[in-house]
């Protein structure tokens, strides 16, 4: 299995830049970055937050940080064109000389819609405009010229060079719906992720599959990548009340019992784990908890 880290954005520069380099530095697999604007009205934080922007973020950590894979954790579809994040992503590839995966979903944070006046259709359209973007994306990524007409999306002899330096730009798609957001992940996706703990992840895998064999697809080419928060402390009954306070899924406690939850996401074959940085705390007792899983937990699953 692999781990990798999910740096808030909504924390300054040079905190992120420094808690990458440490995953980086430490034995972690991969560095996500998530795409939003501002903080979610309902949300831990509130909208006034202030939020870096995904796709320069994943274009700096790719000049800056070795090893790792970059990716994003997702881009909402409805903020850029797909031809534009096609073109985003071959040069976030060649920036970090191969190491980028695209992340990305539907859509649907309300407050940033209507902020910045940009439309927010309903859920049919949504996915619908969606499954045309990952088409037009993937074309765009692997293909000399592109033509596709849609209802929603139209390129004509459409370029994107350069093309990204792999040979085959992972795209990840972040989704839970089960019927067809998960029938689009079996058909257009190289990964998958959603949020969950290990029952939640297991029977959404299962359906995944069940969607890659209707499509006569190996469900063993789609990799499994999931997240939630951890709380890394040796008082369980703290970590209890930690985990009761979210609405989130979550987890926690000593790295024996963080090692329980992960083995249950291992037993159904998830290819990577998420750990998002937030409760994990700031400064040099962030890195403590990082290194605390990656030394304690993590070597138990390579």
């Amino acid at each position: 299995m692999r781990f990798s880290l999910w740096p808030t954005a909504q924390q300054p520069w040079d905190d992120l830049l420094a808690t990458a380099r440490h995953a980086e530095a430490t034995g972690w697999d991969g560095v996500w970055i998530a795409d939003h604007f501002m903080g979610n009205a309902n949300g831990p934080n509130p909208p006034e937050t202030p939020t870096l922007e995904a796709g320069s973020l994943v274009a700096a950590l790719g000049a800056t940080i070795p090893r790792v894979r970059i990716g994003t954790l997702v881009y909402g579809n409805t903020y850029r064109h797909p031809a534009v994040v096609a073109n985003m992503a071959a040069t976030v590839d060649h920036i970090s000389g191969g190491r980028f995966t695209l992340g990305i979903g539907a859509g649907w944070q309300e407050n940033e819609h209507q902020q910045y006046g940009i439309p927010l259709p309903p859920v049919r359209e949504r996915v619908g405009r969606f499954e045309e973007a990952v088409t037009i994306i993937r074309k765009l990524l692997h293909e000399p010229v592109t033509t596709f007409i849609g209802r929603y999306y139209a390129v004509e002899d459409a370029l994107c060079e350069p093309k990204p330096v792999q040979e085959a730009l992972p795209i990840m798609i972040g989704a839970q719906g089960e019927q067809r957001m998960l029938g689009l992940v079996a058909a257009l996706a190289d990964q998958w992720n959603t949020w969950g703990l290990p029952d939640v992840i297991r029977h959404k895998s299962a359906v995944l599959d069940q969607h890659c064999e209707r499509l006569g697809r190996d469900p063993g080419a789609i990799a499994r990548t999931a997240q939630a928060l951890l709380f890394v402390t040796d008082d369980e009954a703290a970590a209890d009340r930690l985990v009761g306070s979210v609405r989130m899924p979550a987890y926690g406690g000593p790295p024996d019992r963080i090692a329980a939850t992960v083995a249950e996401y291992a037993k159904f074959g998830l290819d990577e784990l998420i750990v998002p940085d937030g409760p994990l705390g700031t400064g040099s007792a962030k890195l403590d908890r990082m290194d605390r899983f990656i030394e304690e937990v993590a070597p138990n699953f390579r």
